[in-house]
């Protein structure tokens, strides 16, 4: 079955006329194949019989394409062999002409040939009845348009009723799909913006809160000799709060954006490494950083990630190892982004705590990696502790671009 639908529509049509003129050839030399014998019957040699046979299946090859003009067109090999004296293939054939021109034929087409062969039936049962006067041959005549007339149009439209059932069923399943989909998607549009309502009034309300009493503070002790260090520090608290509530304003509105927005995508943040580098130092960490990823910039799924891993590996730093230097490493090679953060281990190990979700951080960046088909990598080498990373450019850019 998947086979014989896998095939053209002139491949069905050309196996089934080559299977009725098997099959008509067969009943000609089996001697089966007169629809009346008498002693008038003409007899035709078999050759003229198939040739009349071959005839017919070749407008078969046309049922699909224009089934109307297949089954008019038939009607010269039909006549041809009403001459020579009726016979069954041929008639068989024809009610295969009938039968396509009922299924494949518009509307409008279907309905014609309906009336046009039921009436015709009517009329030649008439006529015989007129020209014989015997109600037994009109009873004949009906009958045999029932059998070769009546039968094609009831399987044919069967058939078409089937079919634009399924038809019907099928553009009914594709409604209902795509209700369920609008369904889905206005839910997650209503819970995204849930989450923005209650990461503009709680979040963003405590990092504006930081931003505000920091600069206070940095107000209050300017110009009173204060320890540069602590400066340093309030400051850092500052910039780190003032680009937090930048990042979750910009959160907030991608989560507000419509689902299907072109342009719902975060920032580039390679560009802001430095301020991540400049927060850090003001915080009294030694930070070396290098960056040589060229003149074209990554796709954005790549820039965002590349950040967020370099932005935890740099806090795990500042957690684990305090007063350690870090080196910053952020380079392109062969369609990759390259990723490395390293510092050097503090001379005792800190003890993790089991409530802090040890180890969150170095799934998050293995997960952000994974995600754009990437590889990560962490852990000490000769007293330092490396994170590696490599994010490719071609998987991403691929799946933006379609």
């Amino acid at each position: 079955m998947q086979r014989w639908s896998a095939l053209s529509a002139t491949a069905r049509d050309a196996v089934v006329a080559a299977g009725w003129f098997l099959f008509g050839a067969l009943l000609y030399l089996a001697g089966f194949h007169m629809l009346f014998v008498s002693g008038d019957t003409p007899s035709s040699p078999i050759p003229v019989r198939l040739a009349v046979l071959a005839l017919a299946c070749a407008v078969l090859f046309i049922r699909r394409r224009a089934p109307v003009a297949a089954m008019l067109a038939g009607l010269l090999p039909l006549a041809l062999d009403l001459s020579l004296g009726p016979t069954l293939p041929v008639w068989l054939v024809y009610t295969d002409l009938i039968y396509a021109a009922v299924v494949y034929g518009t509307r409008r087409q279907m309905q014609g040939a309906v009336v046009a062969w039921l009436t015709l039936s009517a009329i030649v049962a008439g006529v015989a009845l007129a020209i014989t006067g015997n109600w037994r041959v009109m009873m004949l005549a009906l009958v045999l348009a029932a059998a070769f007339v009546g039968t094609s149009l009831w399987w044919g439209l069967t058939v078409r009723a089937h079919k634009e059932t399924a038809e019907a069923e099928r553009a009914r399943g594709r409604a209902l799909s795509l209700v369920a989909q609008l369904d889905r998607r206005a839910a997650v549009d209503d819970e995204r913006k849930a989450m923005a309502r209650d990461l503009h009034d709680v979040i963003a309300g405590q990092l504006s809160a930081i931003a505000l009493q920091s600069e206070a503070a940095l107000a209050g002790i300017d110009g009173s000799g204060a320890d540069p260090r602590l400066t340093g520090i309030l400051t850092s608290i500052r910039a780190n709060s003032v680009d937090a509530l930048q990042e979750m304003r910009t959160m907030i509105g991608l989560l507000r954006r419509d689902g299907d927005s072109e342009d719902a995508t975060a920032p580039g943040r390679l560009a802001q490494l430095s301020r991540l580098v400049t927060a850090a130092r003001q915080a009294g960490v030694r930070v070396r950083f290098h960056q040589d990823t060229g003149t074209g910039a990554p796709p954005g799924a790549v820039d965002q990630a590349a950040y967020r891993i370099i932005q935890e590996a740099v806090t795990n730093a500042m957690k684990h190892a305090p007063g350690r230097e870090v080196a910053i490493d952020v380079t392109t090679e062969a369609g990759e982004l390259v990723l490395t953060v390293r510092n050097a281990l503090p001379a005792t190990p800190a003890v993790p705590d089991p409530e802090s979700g040890a180890r969150r951080g170095l799934t998050n960046m293995r997960e952000r990696a994974v995600a754009l088909g990437g590889t990560f990598r962490a852990g000490p080498e000769s007293g330092t502790w490396w994170v590696r990373a490599r994010l490719p450019f071609a998987a991403v850019a691929a799946g933006e671009t379609r």
